[in-house]
């Protein structure tokens, strides 16, 4: 029964970090080769038809080789909560940074979301920067205080909740246990006088 319980623990903090991966920003140091408008299937309305949408994508090299493609999509007012209406402004300087491999302009590119072809999924990509280099470090401050804040926001909640319990909870609890011995004995006392 340990293992099921420890298993689904595990699988309740990998759900979690998952989430939190997926959603809270990411930055990598890339060099821009290309941009692009796609138009993509966007599911089909009430009588059937097709709809599609046209997403503009940002297409990348790491400075180590390898590429990645973003989607330049708004996320407006929805979630996650970046608020970005600018996906035009961004497709406009990503297609002005572009350059080859002989001479790299190193961009730092703000994103969320994974890449999994397999899925046909991208990250969507929020802002861009000039880069110090191909080497820049890039200390992921804002991910690491929203998640002290986090902890710590739980944890004020947890001991807040083991102090109502202690406060409210436990003396009506233990009222209730008392009455309930004082109930059972008396019906023992009963029994007793009945039957001996």
């Amino acid at each position: 029964m340990a293992y099921v319980k420890w298993g689904f623990l595990v699988l309740i903090f990998a759900m979690i970090a998952g989430f939190f991966h997926y959603n809270l920003p990411q930055r990598d140091v890339v060099r821009i080769v290309d941009t692009d408008v796609t138009r993509m299937d966007a599911g089909t309305d009430a009588n059937g038809n097709v709809m599609t949408r046209d997403v503009r994508f940002i297409y990348a090299q790491y400075a180590k080789g390898g590429g990645m493609e973003y989607r330049n999509e708004d996320t407006g007012w929805g979630f996650p909560f970046y608020f970005k209406f600018d996906s035009a402004e961004l497709a406009n300087t990503a297609a002005d940074v572009k350059s080859t491999g002989e001479a790299p302009n190193w961009m730092v590119l703000r994103h969320y979301g994974w890449r999994i072809p397999m899925l046909d999924m991208f990250p969507n990509a929020l802002s861009m920067r000039p880069a110090d280099g191909p080497e820049e470090n890039l200390i992921p401050w804002f991910n690491i205080i929203f998640i002290v804040l986090l902890v710590t926001l739980l944890l004020v909640i947890r001991r807040i909740i083991i102090i109502l319990r202690k406060r409210h909870v436990d003396p009506v609890l233990e009222e209730i246990d008392q009455e309930l011995d004082q109930t059972a004995s008396w019906w023992r006392r009963q029994w007793r006088k009945l039957f001996g």
